[in-house]
């Protein structure tokens, strides 16, 4: 004996499926909120890939545990593509210097907040480095040489070298006999090291590092001027971000101590001793040597 199955009419097929993929939007927008919306968190190149994600990966489990969301590390190729990525808010926390920070800002219509600098970022420095065996000793011996910058949008590597350079009475574009932009600290140094350049201006702490690590052998390299002191590093996010939410990241910085052995390793990565509340202000000077040399 032949059952007959009723046949479901095609409209009414169609409106069962549109009703399923409207369930199924429902359900997906009912999701925990750190299901769907990852912190998001990326840094200006300022030393090799590699090492940026070995810094950032205890800081991103601490982070993770803190707020309860996952946390993605969003690498960027150059200083110009971590200042869009903030802005256009394809990441929602920005390491960033002085420099770029000034940029996201002004960029931003003022719409780009620091959150925390280290302790060590309200006196920081950069250092001017050659060979040992160069004859370079001051700011004026630099005159008719090679030199190399960081990345052109850097503070410690560019922007207050060149504006400390001016003060001296030393026009990088008119008195050196080459510029070049190595686009990383460590890389200025491997180029002074290995005598592409007569000498090159360099983050303070990098430098530390390398020569803690042996990386660089002082008596080979040295160096001959470190800068007064000024405004650089922060974590800034977007002012969209929730006020809740930013507040909970800002204190999970504050929180950091090296009392414990994970506050220990992220400072440690970090080269802090430990992270302090900061605000637009405190880069006004970093903006007027960026507008003084035309690079704003």
């Amino acid at each position: 004996m032949t059952t007959n199955h009723p046949v479901l009419p095609r409209r009414c097929l169609a409106a069962a499926i549109a009703l399923l993929a409207a369930i199924g939007l429902a359900l997906l927008g009912s999701a925990p909120a750190g299901a769907q919306q990852p912190l998001r968190v990326t840094a200006i190149p300022d030393e090799s890939p590699t090492e940026l994600t070995r810094k950032f990966a205890p800081l991103g489990r601490y982070l993770e545990a803190r707020l309860g969301v996952p946390v993605e590390w969003t690498p960027v190729t150059d200083y110009a593509a971590a200042v869009e990525a903030l802005v256009n808010g394809k990441v929602d926390l920005a390491w960033f210097g002085g420099f770029t920070f000034v940029q996201a800002n002004v960029r931003s219509g003022g719409q780009v907040i620091p959150l925390v600098q280290r302790a060590e970022d309200e006196t920081f420095r950069s250092v001017f480095i050659t060979a040992a065996t160069s004859g370079i000793g001051t700011l004026a011996d630099l005159k008719g040489h090679t030199f190399s910058f960081g990345s052109q949008s850097s503070t410690s590597g560019h922007l207050m070298p060149r504006s400390f350079l001016l003060r001296a009475g030393i026009d990088p574009d008119r008195d050196l006999r080459r510029i070049s932009f190595s686009g990383a600290h460590d890389a200025t140094v491997a180029a002074v090291a290995g005598g592409k350049v007569d000498a090159g201006a360099v983050n303070i702490s990098v430098w530390d590092k390398l020569v803690a690590e042996h990386k660089v052998d002082p008596a080979q390299v040295k160096v001959f001027y470190t800068t007064p002191p000024f405004y650089d590093y922060n974590w800034s996010v977007s002012a969209k971000m929730p006020a809740a939410l930013r507040e909970r990241l800002r204190q999970a910085f504050l929180d950091l101590t090296a009392d414990t052995p994970e506050g220990k390793e992220i400072l440690g990565l970090q080269r802090a001793s430990r992270f302090i509340p900061t605000r637009p202000e405190n880069y006004q000077g970093i903006e007027a040597a960026a507008r003084s040399a035309g690079l704003l």
